[in-house]
Parts: C-alpha cells; structure tokens; sequence
C-alpha cells in the first residue's frame, strides 16, 4: 500500500521517540481488559474511533514508532476507506496517499494507485469536471504542514461531544492531532487507548490495553455477538477498441486496456493481459506485459468474432486470474447501456461471500459508437475474512503509530447497532 510514503517525506531530525519497546498484557488482563472495552462501547452514545498507523499493521504495512518501523507521519494507506467507512463519517487529518483533491471546485478523487507525490503538490493529473480542469493536488501532509481546516474542524467537534474516544494505534505523540481525544473529558467523555507502546496520554485515559488492535477489537466483537464482516476489494478495468476501416473488406483495430484514471495512471492488480480469440483458430493469441496493455490487429470487417480476455493479477490478490469475453462486431454502430453502480458492487460483493472465492467480474457501462466501443468492467480481485473461532473464548483468541484519523460511528446503545458502528478490518 503506501510503504513509499516514508522516502517522500522530508527530512525532519525531531520526530519524537521511535523504536519504543512493545508491552504485551498477559491473556486473562487482556481478556478481562476487552470484556470492559466492550461494555463501554456498548453504552457508549457518541463513540469516536482515533486511529493510528498501528491499526495497519495486521495487513503487513509497517508502523512508525514500534521496533520496526519505519518513517512515516501515520496511516495515510486508505484502507479506512476501502473498509466501507463511508467518506462522511471520516476524517483524514493527514491526508490519504491514494487520493487527489482539485484545489479549483474541491472534488474528490480515489484511486486505486499510490499518488506520485506528498505536500499537496500538483500531480499529473486534471478534474474531470469538464468546467473546471485544474490541476489536482495530492492530500497527503509533508512534515509542517498545517492540518485540513476541512478535516479538523469536524474532527474536533465530534471530539468534544464524544462520551468515549477511543485511541487505536496511535503513540499520541503528533501535535495538535494528539490533543483532540482529550476535548472528550470536559464534557464527560472517556478516552480509551488500545496500543502496543506507552502513550503521553495513558494517564488521562479510563482504559488502557496494550494488545494488537485487530485481535482486541475482534475480541469485541466475539464478545458482543456481532459477526465481522469480509473485505471483499473490487477494481475497474477500462477495456476500449477503436477501429478504422481499410479499403471495403479490412479494418484495423487497436485493444486498449488501461485505468480509469488516464493514460498515465497503472493498473496496480493486473500483472499481465493473455488476449484469444476461442472461436477463430486463424487468429493468433497475444500475450501483452507492458502496460499499458495495447493489441493492434487487422481483420475482416463483416466477420464477428469473440476476444477472451484473461487478467493475470499480482501476486497480492486472493485469485490469480479472471476472463472477460468480449464479443466484436465492426457492424453494429450504436449501443449502450449504464448500470447502477452501487447495485454492481453489492452483487459482486455478495456473490464473493457466498462463493467463498473472487473473481467475479460485471460490466458497470459500456458505449459502442461507429468507429469504437468501450466498457468499464468491476472485478472482485480479494476476499477476505477474519479468523475468529466462533467457540473459541476470547482469552484463547489473544493468546494465539501515529495520529491520522478520526472515524465518527453512528449513536446507539445496543449491541445489534454495533454494525453502523463497526471498525476497520483488512
């Protein structure tokens, strides 16, 4: 994910203490400890998860201050988005390395690839809105720069009104991101602190478990009865032909796979594109390693054909490869059709939990114009579930960073609305 954020920064010599020695509770205080977690939590009216790099690190993304850290500022690594967080009950203080912001209209943009810069530089990149155009800008804070007034400001709002803040992660070294959970106690509010290293803060906090932060929070959950979801990824794929007639008979033609996100931007998942034609033998097989991905053919003009493409992805995906077919017919001269995006991802995503397996793949749109045709495909590239035993305790479940976010759950009293106000997992 975004393990190149560290080379971007810029130098800086006082960063705090790094390389602070892990504290791990013995099982039955760490069982007891998320037992009490779990009841604040489930009386908690207006809870606030503040989240640090070392909520990352189950995914194999290194913290900053743990024993092997590395130097980044915090997780800026947009998993918290691709949880299913909704954007409006986030706050990201420092920035996310996989978005770009247009400084013009203020349009958003995620990708699915690490942006080139840190700083709030200018990127490569311009807003898609065709009356703006601006240059866009990565989101992602370099060492003294100020935090998003946008970010902040409902960051510390909710702060204040928090009953519970609950600090996961996070060394709360950073200023001024480390001094929000404590807006929570003037007005009553708990803070509670889940992180492997002693915090400046801990003596202000109600709770403090040194533990790894996915096996608490899962512990909560065992605890209360609630199932943690699967994290099901979906990519996009933009496939394109364009084509031009030769004399009455031929027309040439160019295959384009690419990103949605333009020329310049790599499609991070797919390895390489294997392209057959099943129902002509007479037409050769390309294989194409170099993206992006592009096939230059020539063909009889009146004779439909089917491609099958098959999408070696990376070796980080659950599956190793899926095929598209897509049927060519240099005849037909206007067609298209847009489906409902969010219906698209939530089959995808339920075919994915029910298989057990991805690979799936659905068209969102697709266009046929006289001399091209494009379509965007949604691919279920992972799927992943946590591993808790449903009869283990979860004494036996245990026993087996830096200020970045703000997440803001949903208010509620009862542990069947802890689904809307559910953590990360990945």
């Amino acid at each position: 994910m975004s393990l190149g954020y560290a080379q971007k920064l810029s130098y800086r010599e006082d960063v705090g203490v790094v390389g602070l020695t892990e504290l791990f509770d013995p099982p039955a205080v760490l069982q007891r400890k998320i037992e009490e977690l779990a009841l604040i939590i489930k009386k908690s009216k207006h809870l606030v998860a503040f989240t640090g790099a070392g909520i990352s690190t189950a995914c194999g993304i290194p913290d900053f201050r743990g024993p092997k850290g590395v130097w980044t500022l915090q997780n800026i690594d947009s998993l918290h988005l691709r949880s299913g967080i909704p954007r409006e009950k986030l706050a990201e203080l420092h920035g996310n390395s996989f978005s770009e912001l247009c400084p013009s209209c203020g349009a958003e943009y995620l990708r699915d690839f690490e942006v080139e810069t840190i700083g709030m530089k200018l990127t490569p990149r311009r807003c898609s809105d065709v009356k703006c155009g601006a240059r866009l800008r990565d989101t992602v804070l370099d060492w003294g720069d100020a935090l998003p007034v946008k970010e902040m400001n409902p960051a510390e709002q909710h702060c204040k009104m928090a009953d519970v803040v609950l600090c996961l992660g996070t060394s709360l070294q950073i200023t001024p991101a480390c001094n929000l959970p404590l807006k929570s106690l003037n007005g009553g509010g708990k803070i509670v602190i889940v992180n492997l290293q002693p915090t400046p803060k801990d003596k202000k906090a109600s709770l403090v478990i040194h533990g790894q932060v996915d096996k608490v929070i899962a512990g909560v959950m065992h605890f209360l009865n609630v199932q943690i979801p699967p994290y099901v990824r979906i990519d996009f794929v933009h496939i394109n032909l364009k084509h031009a007639p030769r004399k009455k008979t031929y027309v040439k033609w160019i295959l384009k796979v690419a990103s949605l996100h333009g020329s310049r931007a790599p499609l991070p998942f797919v390895k390489s594109v294997e392209v057959s034609f099943p129902e002509r033998p007479d037409m050769k097989t390309a294989f194409l390693a170099k993206q992006p991905f592009v096939l230059k053919r020539e063909t009889a003009r009146k004779r439909p054909f089917t491609m099958a493409l098959k999408f070696n992805f990376i070796d980080g995906c659950r599956c190793s490869f899926t095929t598209v077919f897509w049927g060519v017919n240099f005849q037909v001269k206007l067609k298209s059709f847009i489906q409902d995006k969010n219906e698209v991802l939530k089959k995808l995503r339920d075919d994915a939990d029910q298989e057990s397996q991805c690979g799936q793949q659905e068209i969102v749109e697709k266009l046929i114009l006289p001399r091209s045709e494009s379509a965007i495909h949604a691919i279920t590239t992972n799927i992943m579930r946590y591993n808790l035993s449903e009869t283990a305790s979860v004494e036996e479940a245990s026993s087996i960073g830096d200020d970045s976010k703000i997440e803001r759950f949903g208010e509620g009293e009862n542990g069947d609305e802890m689904s809307s106000k559910r953590a990360k997992w990945f």
